[in-house]
């Protein structure tokens, strides 16, 4: 069950994160959920460096702090797609 709830979790994010950077209607269900998950683990490693701590929905932390560190990374992900594929961050 706990994965389940992990792939939605992360599709969420994902969904968000696009419709903050206007990458949404390049985007599907799938690659929605592999950014939010990918953008978690970006999250809560630049997290950790910065001394914010590291904790993000890959640790099983649904706390509000989690969800936002994974937006972060997830929207940081997509800035950095968005700049090797178009030249420009959106």
């Amino acid at each position: 069950m706990g994965i389940i709830i992990w792939l939605v979790v992360g599709g969420i994010i994902g969904w968000i994160a696009s419709l903050l950077m206007r990458t949404d209607g390049q985007q599907g269900i799938f690659l929605n959920i592999v950014v939010g998950i990918v953008g978690a683990f970006i999250g809560g490693w630049l997290g950790s460096i910065l001394g914010m701590g590291g904790s993000d929905i890959n640790d099983g932390n649904f706390s509000l702090g989690g969800l936002i560190v994974s937006l972060l990374g997830a929207i940081v992900l997509l800035g950095v797609v968005n700049l090797f594929r178009h030249g420009r961050v959106r």
